[in-house]
């Protein structure tokens, strides 16, 4: 795999919004932006499983991540996989620390999404 450098793994930490593009069953690309935790070398996204998302990542696992900073560009691709209950813990107290959320109360947003990543690009 790409190493990650150092300016974009800071970023992964600290960023709110990334990119997710999964695809759908007859190979139309889906973006939307996520709140995200970067966490071990994975990025993990809470999602609604109602979702469009939800339903292209069953699917089709391939999925594309990019930060939205145009001019200093992080793009991932990963596979990703959906988690069971009980959620990592580390991981939990990310999305509370970065976004005041308890991903673990019962909500909509009722899937953890782990991404490993396959490949990085940035510049």
């Amino acid at each position: 795999m790409t190493p990650l450098p150092a300016t974009a793994q800071t970023r992964l930490e600290s960023e709110a919004n990334i990119w997710l593009t999964s695809v759908r069953p007859d190979g139309r690309p889906h973006l939307a932006p996520v709140w995200f935790a970067w966490h071990a070398g994975k990025l993990y996204a809470c999602i609604q499983s109602t979702s469009v998302k939800t339903r292209n990542i069953e699917q089709n696992p391939h999925v594309a991540l990019a930060l939205e900073d145009g001019s200093n560009v992080v793009i991932g691709e990963g596979n990703a996989t959906f988690l069971s209950l009980p959620w990592p813990e580390a991981v939990a107290a990310i999305f509370a620390a970065k976004y005041d959320w308890d991903i673990t109360a019962a909500g909509s947003y009722d899937r953890l999404l782990e991404i490993t990543p396959v490949k990085w690009l940035s510049w």
